[in-house]
């Protein structure tokens, strides 16, 4: 097999050494990966093969700088890993397969839809599809509604930006939870607010992004990852989060769960997805899972799963450059424990 070119973005971020380890040890060829960042950091090339500074993604000139990357260094794949830079990516596919370099993004709709909370709950509900209780807030009027319509103060509600990732833009408000309880038994990144207090945050401004009440689901979390062709699902295996930190797992097992696979079969089918995607789930008071957001592409915890056998990542890589793809079999019960590594580098 040749060997290939791999850029990955935000490759400051933690889940890299995950990534590389992905792609590097795929038991088939070499694989280079080349890592881009906005910020300057030598401990990346202790991970990548190579490394470029890039502007921020919110930049009119990022896209260029990835573009130029890719056709100097022959770039094969490129493996975005921001939400907000897929769009923008997807709009100039023809670019990018002009200098040889497939992206690893959606077709259609589907990014659109995932990378908007509120879009998605939409597109499931008129579809039949379950979703919790939810409400759009855009202001405070909306706000004192959305709490009432969810049930609060009997029920607990749950308030997020629509268009957010990694934990931002959310708090939990519960009012069987106290002030003492929450300084003294929870963590200082704890998602539970008062309700004054979150409608005193959002009073600070005139105006605030668009967010979405909904109700809070007391169960554990759990997550379906998954490479899908247009809408039908290849590979996907699932992980209970046993432990987490602002939104990452620290501690998760790999665990089949046949209910939230037929969710994530009849959502992606919907969606047409092509790719990679993290589907994010808590189950209910009864058991059940509900579908909480779609992450259209991969996801931090992706190693577990090349552990358990399937290598995600990878498996995406050949789907795009057009090989045959392996029969895969995970292997479920295999436990992850994310731990600190420290790296150094000398000015």
């Amino acid at each position: 097999m040749r060997d290939l070119t791999i850029l990955t973005t935000a490759s400051g971020a933690q889940f890299m050494p995950g990534l590389v380890s992905c792609l590097h040890n795929n038991g088939e060829r070499k694989v280079k990966v080349i890592g881009v960042d906005m910020k300057s950091d030598e401990t990346l090339l202790q991970m990548v093969d190579e490394y470029f500074l890039v502007p921020s993604a919110s930049d009119p000139h990022y896209v260029d700088a990835l573009l130029e990357i890719c056709s100097n260094e022959k770039v094969d794949v490129l493996m975005p890993f921001m939400s907000s830079e897929l769009e923008e990516l997807q709009r100039r596919r023809s670019e990018f397969k002009a200098v040889g370099t497939m992206l690893s993004v959606s077709d259609g709709d589907a990014i659109a839809i995932s990378n908007n909370k509120l879009a998605l709950y939409e597109f499931m509900a008129v579809r039949g599809l379950r979703t919790p209780k939810y409400c759009p807030v855009r202001n405070l009027e909306e706000f004192d509604k959305a709490f009432e319509y969810i049930g609060y103060p009997q029920k607990a509600v749950c308030l997020k930006a629509t268009e957010s990732s990694g934990s931002r833009g959310i708090r939990i408000v519960d009012p069987t939870k106290s002030k003492f309880d929450i300084l003294f038994y929870e963590k200082p990144n704890s998602f539970f607010i008062s309700y004054d207090e979150l409608r005193g945050i959002l009073a600070e401004r005139p105006s605030f992004p668009e967010m979405m009440a909904m109700e809070y689901l007391p169960g554990e979390e759990y997550s379906v990852d998954l490479l899908a062709d247009r809408g039908k699902i290849l590979y996907m295996a699932g992980r209970e989060s046993n432990v987490n930190l602002a939104s990452i797992p620290q501690v998760a097992t790999l665990r089949k769960n046949d209910e939230a696979y037929e969710i994530a079969e009849k959502v992606i089918g919907a969606l047409e997805l092509d790719g990679n995607a993290d589907l994010d789930f808590k189950f209910d008071e009864n058991g059940h899972p509900v579908l909480m957001e779609i992450n259209p592409r991969i996801a931090a915890t992706m190693q577990i799963f090349k552990e358990g056998g399937l290598n995600l990542p990878y498996l995406r890589v050949k789907q795009l450059i057009g090989e045959e793809l392996p029969e895969v079999n995970i292997e479920y019960g295999i436990k992850m424990h994310r731990r600190y590594l420290e790296m150094f580098a000398r000015e």
